[in-house]
């Protein structure tokens, strides 16, 4: 029925990788999963998972499903995502997110997520973004080279109550339209 990308957000474990190797998405996109966590509240310990996550990605590639590591805009964590094999990094925002009203915190968080994007993309993964984006913040993100994608649906679910999927999808499409990375 999905007749666009399907991204198949999970955690890395036996659950989770039996249902992504029987559903077949285009990708999927492992973050941290914690109990009682409502929302995913940082990106994942790629360093201290290499070989889980390695083995993870050698078993969804297998399948055909391409693979993303949430991670924070750290250089360490960018390091070992490239060296699990994996063929993107999903950028975690929300810090961006968090800072973006104060004017010299959300030039660092931007210079973070533009150094760990350059970085990324030397090393050979393509760089998706997300957590915490909405029509406000987005535009600034224009900052940050090489995004291939951007994960937005709670923003975008929040204001088609209002206005409509199909406008709000158009709204936000509009925001993105002048993006060079």
């Amino acid at each position: 029925m999905v007749r666009t990308r399907l991204n198949l957000e999970m955690a890395n474990t036996p659950a989770m990788i039996e249902i992504a190797l029987r559903l077949k998405p285009d990708i999927v996109c492992l973050v941290p999963e914690h109990r009682r966590e409502v929302t995913t509240e940082g990106g994942l310990e790629v360093v201290g998972a290499l070989a889980a996550l390695t083995a993870t990605r050698e078993q969804m590639n297998a399948a055909g499903i391409e693979v993303s590591l949430f991670i924070n805009p750290d250089p360490a964590q960018v390091r070992a995502a490239a060296e699990t094999g994996s063929q993107f990094v999903e950028l975690h925002t929300g810090s961006y997110a968090e800072h973006f009203a104060d004017p010299g915190a959300r030039s660092r968080e931007l210079d973070r997520l533009g150094d760990a994007a350059r970085l990324a993309h030397e090393l050979g993964l393509r760089v998706n973004a997300g957590h915490g984006l909405n029509y406000v913040n987005l535009p600034a993100l224009h900052a940050v080279p090489h995004l291939v994608e951007l994960n937005i649906g709670h923003s975008i679910i929040s204001r088609a109550v209002f206005t409509g999927l199909d406008r709000a999808v158009r709204d936000l499409l509009a925001l993105m339209r002048d993006y060079r990375g």
